[in-house]
């Protein structure tokens, strides 16, 4: 099941070469429960990119969003990406089940934070 999400935000760096992983500012990481060292998957919407990393922890209040090691080939600073994270829960915890959505502004900086995505009417 999805566990949280960071939706579309602006990639800030993109470093080739470090050691590896997406450093994320501290207060997004905290905001959708993701934390250091945990397994991310990564969807670039500019290019359709999907890649799976691990979360490191950036500086809180900075924004940043940077893709490290051989990922820096699928992302570009600027790019605005989907960063999710999965967990697996009992029958018992998925009657208590919400995902933490965290949605940002241009900066990466939070402006919602929800635990649905709205139903869409068909159009």
């Amino acid at each position: 099941m999805l566990k949280s999400k960071l939706h579309r935000v602006r990639v800030t760096h993109a470093e080739l070469h470090y050691e590896g992983s997406c450093a994320i500012d501290l207060d997004l990481l905290e905001a959708a429960d993701i934390r250091e060292y945990e397994q991310i998957q990564i969807y670039n919407i500019n290019n359709g990119a999907r890649f799976t990393t691990y979360a490191i922890a950036a500086q809180r209040g900075s924004g940043l969003i940077s893709v490290n090691g051989a990922a820096a080939h699928k992302a570009a600073p600027g790019d605005l990406v989907i960063i999710a994270s999965y967990a697996q829960y009992s029958e018992l915890e998925l009657a208590r089940y919400q995902p933490k959505l965290v949605y940002v502004d241009a900066k990466n900086r939070i402006v919602d934070q929800r635990n649905a995505i709205p139903v869409q009417a068909a159009g």
